[in-house]
């Protein structure tokens, strides 16, 4: 196993389940009380029987997600997604991905996590 793969691993103990399967981790910012993780897709076209001939047109703007703290530092997911033109339509075409809890900034299971905790998702303070 070489140290990437190994990086890799502990990555996926880490970070949300699905977002190795198609972000890469483009840069890391530590800081005494923020660890800022940058993800980029990968640059995989979307899947779908209508879309023809597909042109990558880099980033849309970066969502800022918010997860499970690490050693007393708040963990912030700053996550491109890609946007792909469709050179027959000319529109402009992107994967979805659901990597937040619906009405929040926070991960799927960090929301969750909360939720259980505290019986809510706080909006400010420590843990928001």
């Amino acid at each position: 196993m070489t140290s990437y793969d190994t990086l890799l691993v502990l990555a996926r103990l880490i970070l949300p389940v699905e977002l190795l399967d198609c972000f890469d981790i483009v840069e890391i910012e530590n800081d005494a009380k923020i660890l800022t993780i940058h993800l980029d897709e990968q640059n995989l076209p979307p899947l779908s029987p209508t879309v023809h001939s597909l042109e990558s047109k880099g980033f849309l703007p970066a969502v800022y997600i918010r997860d499970f703290p690490i050693r007393d530092r708040k963990v912030t997911l700053c996550v491109r997604r890609r946007k792909w033109l469709d050179k027959e339509t000319g529109s402009i075409i992107c994967n979805t991905f659901e990597l937040t809890a619906q009405g929040t900034r926070h991960s799927k299971e960090f929301a969750s996590f909360l939720k259980g905790l505290l019986g809510e998702i706080p909006d400010y303070g420590p843990l928001s």
